[in-house]
């Protein structure tokens, strides 16, 4: 059973800076992309950030040149730095793996940015 410890969501100013990070546990997942999804109140689940075991990053627009994606593949654990935070990042964030079967969730981590 994959399991997931997901740390560092919380409340910040604007302008102020978070990391996240997320432990996955559980299986041996083979090549695959962890990442970072974001739901606001309202809105769909989308894309903050992805990187693959090979190293290969990707961004949503929204956040590039603000957010920073690393992962350390000994371990299955992927960490989001978030910069220069706005009022319109505030959402919960779930982190995510791929592998060539399916997609696990993580329980989600609300992060909360006041203007």
């Amino acid at each position: 059973q994959v399991q997931f410890v997901e740390s560092g969501g919380g409340l910040v100013q604007a302008g102020g800076s978070l990391n996240l990070s997320c432990a996955a546990s559980g299986s041996t997942f083979g090549r695959n992309v962890m990442g970072w999804y974001r739901q606001a109140p309202g809105n769909q689940r989308e894309l903050v950030a992805g990187i693959s075991s090979g190293g290969q990053r990707n961004y949503a627009d929204s956040v590039n040149g603000r957010f920073t994606i690393s992962r350390d593949n000994t371990k299955y654990i992927v960490t989001l730095q978030m910069y220069s935070l706005k009022p319109e990042d505030t959402a919960v964030y779930y982190c995510y793996v791929d592998t060539y079967a399916r997609r696990y969730w993580g329980q989600g981590t609300q992060v909360t940015v006041s203007s």
